[in-house]
């Protein structure tokens, strides 16, 4: 638990991160994802409750084991972008020579080795954002956490980023990150908590939130589609050639043999499941009406 000013950050998150995984910390602005993460590294420290990072009950001691991108950035404009990688390297114990050896192998690897002697300065924001994560990670974490990484970049930054999170997660690292982008997390993530009004209120795999909500099918009839409505759910809406609808709890098959039987056909089917994004917004939006009640 935390509070500023008499006002509750976090009030209850509870996390626990598999060694070896990519654990996605998911909530909107102001949820309480920063706080949380900096309790759990130790640059904050909670005003109750228990936290352990690494094992380790006081997170400054197990810090050079940890990589971390704060979701504010800063570099020292003067310095070119090998020396600030060695430099963040060395702040974690890396010496200086090694430090920078791997920084010129993750600049090329991560696109930018044309850029290792252009200072920060003559950089765009993008580049030096992904300097600043290849700085956090060049002493070879165990942990890594980094908190909305992906905030600013432009997709083809963002899709190094990407690539380079799950080289460090097949090195054996663990990463946690946070986000309020789904996109990411969906591509990216094994697990995932959603925070929201400071508390936990989702905790499982991507398929687990997604099966929060129903079954989406889109219907395509052979002739006459304006008239299959009356045989499809209440929510039904039809665009012009398809019908898009939920699935009833008792499965499709017995609403598509009607179809069939009044002869509309079937010339197109499918079904899937909501994405995050979706299951995303009923989590939040049910915390929000759950804390509402609460406080009527």
């Amino acid at each position: 638990m935390k509070t500023f000013g008499g006002t509750p950050a976090v009030r209850g998150v509870s996390l626990s991160v598999p060694q070896g995984m990519i654990y996605g910390v998911l909530g909107p602005n102001g949820a309480g994802k920063t706080t949380t993460l900096r309790m759990v590294l130790g640059i904050i420290d909670p005003d109750a409750g228990e936290r352990a990072l690494l094992g380790h009950a006081d997170p400054r001691k197990v810090s050079h084991r940890v990589g971390y991108l704060p979701e504010e950035r800063g570099l020292y404009p003067a310095m070119k972008a090998r020396e600030a990688i060695a430099f963040m390297g060395a702040l974690r114990g890396l010496d200086w020579a090694t430090g920078r050896k791997r920084a010129g192998e993750m600049m090329e690897a991560s696109g930018l080795g044309y850029a290792v002697d252009r200072k920060i300065r003559q950089m765009s924001k993008g580049m030096a954002q992904l300097v600043q994560l290849l700085g956090s990670i060049v002493h070879q974490p165990e942990l890594i956490v980094l908190d909305e990484p992906f905030s600013g970049l432009d997709p083809v930054n963002q899709e190094h980023l990407e690539a380079l999170v799950r080289s460090e997660r097949d090195r054996g690292a663990t990463i946690l990150f946070s986000t309020h982008v789904m996109s990411h997390a969906e591509r990216l993530c094994e697990r995932i908590a959603v925070i929201a009004g400071g508390q936990r209120r989702f905790e499982g795999t991507v398929d687990d939130a997604r099966g929060l909500l129903p079954m989406q099918a889109q219907y395509v009839p052979c002739d006459r589609g304006a008239e299959a409505g009356a045989l499809l759910p209440a929510d039904a809406r039809f665009d012009g050639r398809a019908w898009r609808f939920t699935v009833p709890d008792g499965g499709a098959e017995p609403m598509l043999l009607s179809l069939i039987s009044a002869g509309h056909g079937i010339a197109g089917l499918s079904m899937q499941r909501p994405g995050l994004h979706d299951a995303f917004v009923r989590i939040v939006s049910d915390a929000k009406r759950a804390d509402a009640e609460a406080q009527a």
